[in-house]
């Protein structure tokens, strides 16, 4: 599935995205199909392990790499962890990791602005994947120059499709022939991994700029939601994000729950990530305070 700029100023009966609504739907029709077949066909804990895994492997490519790490530059990764990235997150089924950063730093900029490409003032579903549906019009390559400079991320952008195949069913399809069972990892950890990856992205454009509270800042609809936080790994304190995009955490206290931030500060310690970016605490502070000053009953 391709990501693209939202359809805003076009007339969406000529921008629908056929191809991408295509993909929604024998992704989630045939992830039900993986359940069913775990049900009335053939049940394996091999095949549960393998999807469970490639599902934790793919979020974590999309919240520490996609976006923590190329969207938003949070910190520095070696050449074999980009490319770890870049596999699994061509696995995830969202666009190259160029096009994902277009898109979200676009987001970041017009938030909650016609220019957004899933804007919340369009509704709940538009937000949560309505925008999905329609082309939008050309993504400026200028918000992603950087990205382009790095030959891995070119790579990628390039045989996006081809990877997304290999590594979103093919190897672990390959890899279940040691247990004689493709079709049903191709179905659980290919379809319905990919299904649920995609409904816990999707909230954080439609819960977590809905649901939740904001504390550190009310000038945008994101939100703090612990939902969505447990959904994707971290990416639920949005609220937080929205106003320090450049931290490499999203939860920023101690007790919030964010793997993803675990994850990068784990790889820090092995040696191949550096430069974590931490927002200074007296300027978190700060921001509460300012946000508890302005409105103290809202949010």
């Amino acid at each position: 599935m391709q990501y693209s700029t939202g359809a805003s100023g076009a007339d969406p009966a000529s921008q629908v995205y056929w191809e991408n609504i295509l993909v929604l739907i024998l992704t989630h029709l045939l992830g039900l199909g993986g359940i069913a077949y775990a049900i009335f066909v053939h049940f394996s804990w091999w095949t549960v392990g393998i999807a469970s895994l490639w599902l934790v492997l793919s979020v974590l490519s999309t919240t520490g790499g996609y976006h923590r790490l190329f969207a938003h530059r949070t910190y520095r990764a070696s050449k074999g962890l980009r490319l770890f990235y870049l596999l699994f997150g061509a696995g995830s089924g969202q666009g190259s990791a160029l096009r994902w950063s277009a898109d979200h730093r676009v987001h970041h900029a017009h938030t909650d602005e016609d220019q957004d490409p899933h804007n919340i003032k369009k509704g709940f579903w538009w937000a949560h994947w309505g925008w999905l549906f329609y082309r939008g019009a050309p993504q400026d390559a200028r918000t992603v120059r950087d990205l382009a400079g790095d030959p891995l991320i070119r790579f990628q952008d390039r045989f996006y499709l081809p990877l997304a195949a290999l590594i979103g069913f093919a190897l672990p399809g390959l890899i279940a022939l040691a247990w004689s069972d493709f079709i049903g990892v191709v179905l659980l950890a290919g379809f319905l991994r990919l299904a649920v990856q995609y409904q816990a992205t999707f909230c954080i454009n439609s819960v977590a700029h809905t649901v939740g509270r904001r504390p550190y800042a009310r000038d945008t609809s994101a939100r703090d939601s612990w939902i969505a936080a447990i959904l994707t790994l971290g990416e639920g304190y949005h609220n937080f994000h929205h106003r320090f995009p450049g931290d490499y955490r999203n939860g920023a206290k101690a007790g919030q729950f964010d793997p993803t931030k675990w994850w990068i500060w784990l790889l820090s310690k092995l040696g191949v990530a550096w430069g974590l970016k931490r927002t200074p605490k007296e300027l978190v502070l700060a921001a509460r305070r300012l946000t508890e000053t302005e409105s103290p009953s809202a949010g």
